[in-house]
């Protein structure tokens, strides 16, 4: 049998480093506004305009248009293969358009990304992996080096205690102190999920792109991982957009969805664009939409996606 360690608590690990400091390093970097303030700016986070997408010579989707204003939660929907992860990367400036216009943080797709936070599409970690969770969140800062940053080797600058604090501030923010020390490989989907979370916010983004984030996680995490964004997006006022295959967890928090299907979209609130009427028209044949005794969506009659054989289930 192996040594059982005991693992000390980030706090300890770092408290040090930002002893001093009278605010959160986060909230002093960015200062970003309360949502409600955002939302009653009315400033957009990302405008699109009659945007397409090609790879090679097919044909992803066209016509495209939606505005998410800074400090809302929005996911886009569609079945499997209509291009919601091409979606994100044009936001990003991974992907040129075909056609059309897209703004993000007011710039060309590419210019804000040092404004953006991007989780993507979900990774595993082997279990036997001995990096910790707090090195996992400090590649958010220093992930453009070679190898994993070694602890405590810039500890002694400025810029190195300024880093551990941003660290620390991230792993509170997403309520991961308890277990952030513990290598990754041991903590569970759902704590592993938490702590790239925090890699994603800890340059105080004012946009987080995630890529079915809540995908492979069992149902108690989705709904606390859901909750945790919310939190996010309501305290510090970060535009949170979320591809999304089960639009169940997190349709109490949205304020507005993109739905992509048949080369095409539909962009509203969740009750003006996940009804009968809307989906029908955007895919061109009878759709019904249900809601179960559980409150949960289930869209019926969709079309087989490519490749695909499901023709009833959770709104995805």
């Amino acid at each position: 049998m192996g040594r059982i360690r005991a693992w000390r608590p980030v706090s300890r690990l770092l408290s040090e480093s930002a002893a001093g400091r009278e605010q959160p390093a986060i909230a002093e970097a960015g200062s970003l506004a309360s949502r409600s303030a955002l939302l009653q700016a009315n400033t957009l986070a990302v405008e699109i305009r009659n945007a397409a997408a090609r790879r090679g010579n097919r044909l992803i989707w066209s016509g495209v248009s939606a505005e998410i204003r800074r400090g809302e939660f929005l996911a886009v929907l569609g079945p499997n293969g209509v291009g919601k992860s091409t979606l994100v990367k044009v936001i990003l400036g991974l992907l040129p358009l075909a056609s059309g216009e897209v703004r993000v943080l007011g710039q060309p797709p590419g210019r804000a990304n040092r404004d953006i936070g991007y989780l993507p599409q979900r990774r595993s970690f082997d279990p036997g992996l001995r990096v910790r969770g707090v090195d996992i969140v400090r590649l958010g800062l220093d992930g453009h080096r070679w190898g994993i940053p070694l602890p405590g080797l810039n500890r002694l600058t400025e810029r190195g205690r300024e880093e551990d604090a941003r660290v620390l501030d991230a792993i509170q923010l997403v309520d991961a102190e308890e277990f952030a020390t513990r290598p990754i490989g041991e903590v569970s989907g759902g704590e592993q999920q938490r702590l790239l979370i925090a890699q994603a916010l800890i340059r105080n983004p004012s946009l987080l792109v995630l890529d079915e984030p809540l995908d492979s996680l069992d149902l108690p995490n989705q709904a606390a991982s859901a909750a945790l964004l919310n939190r996010i997006c309501e305290e510090r006022g970060v535009t949170v957009l979320m591809v999304a295959h089960n639009v169940n967890p997190i349709l109490s928090y949205l304020d507005r969805v993109i739905y992509l299907a048949r080369g095409g979209s539909v962009s509203g609130t969740p009750e003006e664009v996940i009804t009968a009427e809307t989906l029908t028209r955007l895919y061109g044949t009878p759709i019904e939409v249900f809601r179960t005794a559980d409150g949960h969506l289930v869209v019926v009659g969709q079309p087989e996606p490519p490749h695909g054989d499901v023709h009833a289930h959770l709104v995805s």
